[in-house]
């Protein structure tokens, strides 16, 4: 059997030059900005081309680019690779969201390649509709519009599957042999954040951001660990899921922590861990009185995670439309938006 894997990403600048019609593409995507498109396209524009100074600084202190195109396609070699041993063809396509390569290309040469069934692996383990979401339903237009006619089958989430779980908490521990004697650490765990709109129309990403958190620390198995989740990356006046990152490591360093940071919502490195975890974030530290900083790294290729993906596409080639990490729908009732639904735009 031939198996497309179609992995989505948000994508990144290739070049400083990017990184504007970058910016324009993310903040055109209706599911960030929920406007009619003929205010969202030139509200777009214009943030864009406000926040282009600002990103290119960023985007120059990790080689004027993004990485997240090159860790992506690691990552499909990797599943490509599992799933050989699994006795399965697979080819992986990356299908970014706000920068090549696109939805359209990637359908484009799953078309070509001809597969018998395409299985959709967001590289988001919590569902959001502003991510996952969004994904899923730029694919389906691209799609139909190269007419794919192999079966399609997805994967909406994984918060809390056992191979994700088990490759961050294998990288937490061995950040944990590198602390030095004598300092008391606090373990960070930091996600993405969110307006809490968006929470409260009921987009599930926080629930299981804390579901992954439970999960990591049950695995840990550290007892009294001190520990806490919080959320990066605010930007603009809405008021966003909290607590922040950035006021967790001031506080911190106001009681002589020293202090561990996780990500455990970023499965690839990229601006916001190269710069805003491993620069902005030190340099606070630092400022704060952090007696010391460690960052752990994402999960990227590492043996449990590969074999926690493949897993699930595997899961995915048995008919049934939709996979998770559990046995069916995870998310409450209250997520009135969780991925496991038909999504729709």
């Amino acid at each position: 059997m031939k198996v497309a894997i179609v992995l989505f990403n948000l994508g990144g600048p290739d070049s400083l030059d990017a990184v504007e019609p970058f910016l324009e593409n993310l903040f055109s995507d209706p599911a960030i900005i929920s406007l009619p498109s003929l205010v969202r396209r030139p509200l777009a524009r214009l943030i864009a081309r406000r926040r282009a100074p600002v990103a290119r600084a960023i985007y120059q202190k990790i080689g004027d680019r993004s990485p997240i195109l090159e860790e992506t396609e690691a990552q499909g070699r990797a599943l490509e690779v599992a799933m050989s041993e699994q006795g399965i063809e697979a080819k992986a396509f990356v299908a970014m969201r706000a920068w090549k390569p696109f939805a359209s290309e990637a359908a484009r040469a799953v078309a070509a390649w001809q597969p018998e069934q395409i299985v959709l692996l967001p590289l988001y383990p919590q569902f959001s509709t502003t991510t996952t979401g969004s994904s899923v339903e730029n694919w389906r237009k691209e799609a139909k519009r190269m007419d794919l006619k192999a079966p399609q089958t997805r994967v909406c989430c994984y918060p809390d599957e056992p191979g994700f779980v088990a490759s961050v908490t294998a990288l937490i521990s061995e950040t944990f042999a590198r602390r030095r004697p004598g300092v008391d650490y606090r373990l960070l765990l930091s996600a993405h954040g969110l307006p809490k709109r968006t929470i409260s129309k009921g987009d599930p990403y926080q629930w299981q951001v804390e579901k992954t958190a439970a999960a990591v620390v049950d695995a840990l198995g550290i007892p009294d660990l001190d520990w806490r989740l919080c959320y990066q990356s605010r930007v603009g006046p809405l008021r966003w899921i909290g607590p922040a990152t950035d006021a967790e490591i001031r506080c911190a360093g106001s009681e002589g922590k020293g202090i561990v940071l996780a990500p455990v919502a970023f499965v690839s490195e990229h601006s916001e861990t190269l710069v805003e975890l491993d620069i902005e974030y030190a340099k606070l530290a630092l400022e704060s009185d952090v007696p010391h900083f460690l960052r752990v790294p994402t999960a990227g290729t590492h043996p449990t995670f590969i074999q926690g993906l493949t897993a699930m596409v595997v899961r995915a080639l048995d008919g049934t439309p939709v996979v998770t990490c559990g046995a069916g729908r995870l998310c409450p009732q209250r997520a009135v938006r969780c991925g496991y639904e038909d999504i729709h735009a």
